[in-house]
């Protein structure tokens, strides 16, 4: 309990210091637009792919389940959409992202800790968590993009399951895509994701800046980051969803 509080306390210390001493921006400019090609476009394609099949099996498993001729065939639609925009896009694709990124941003600042590229960054004046951690906050600010294009995608995957499966015709899915539609679950949608993107730049970086040993120990610490990275949107998840929709 007492080093956990003392990684809570270094974790918020290490935010601090990551605005201190700013690289010059002509440097940071190249830094943040590599970031945004690994982090956010280097993912896109495995999020279309799931999020297509999540959008598929939920049409398909509430279409299975709600098999009472009384039920409007429509609610299959209106159920797709609350559970991919609700939480299946923001929730279950950012878990699954922390170990896509979370791994790549543990691995690559453990291997500058292990290689003491960072000692040399400090020993050239320069401040290592903005010149590392910084680009990749910047980054994750396009992480809603990504989002959003789950969304898309998982419905259109609904769409599709449930047409040519014949769960329900192609029009009752798009009258329970509009029915009853609130545009604040989409906003509590890009609210929960805007802060999980911020947990997946700076918890795995934590972990890559503050690692300690050899070659063995970036694989561990990656598995802490990946842990401790889902825990902390979980526990967000949570807190987002009394704070905004009760």
């Amino acid at each position: 309990m007492i080093k956990m509080l003392a990684n809570i306390g270094k974790y918020f210390i290490m935010l601090g210091e990551i605005f201190r001493r700013p690289t010059k921006w002509r440097l940071m400019r190249n830094l943040i637009f590599k970031e945004i090609d690994e982090l956010i476009i280097g993912s896109l394609g495995i999020v279309a792919f799931l999020s297509f099949f999540i959008g598929a099996v939920v049409t398909i498993q509430t279409a299975l389940n709600l098999n009472n001729p009384i039920i409007p065939k429509y609610l299959i639609g209106f159920t797709a959409r609350q559970s991919i925009i609700l939480e299946f896009s923001p929730t279950f694709v950012s878990i699954i992202m922390a170990g896509r990124m979370g791994s790549y941003i543990t691995s690559s600042i453990g291997t500058m800790r292990v290689t003491e590229q960072i000692d040399a960054l400090e020993v050239m004046g320069i401040n290592p968590l903005n010149y590392l951690v910084f680009p990749k906050l910047i980054a994750s600010i396009t992480y809603p993009f990504v989002i959003a294009l789950s969304m898309f995608i998982g419905i259109f995957g609904g769409y599709i399951a449930g047409s040519l499966g014949g769960y329900l015709a192609p029009e009752e899915f798009v009258k329970g895509l509009q029915d009853d539609f609130q545009p604040f679950h989409v906003i509590y949608a890009f609210i929960k994701t805007a802060v999980f993107g911020f947990i997946l730049a700076t918890v795995p970086s934590f972990y890559g800046y503050y690692m300690e040993g050899g070659a063995l120990e970036v694989g561990k610490a990656s598995t802490k980051a990946f842990v401790w990275t889902s825990i902390s949107i979980i526990i967000c998840n949570y807190i987002l969803t009394q704070m905004l929709l009760t």
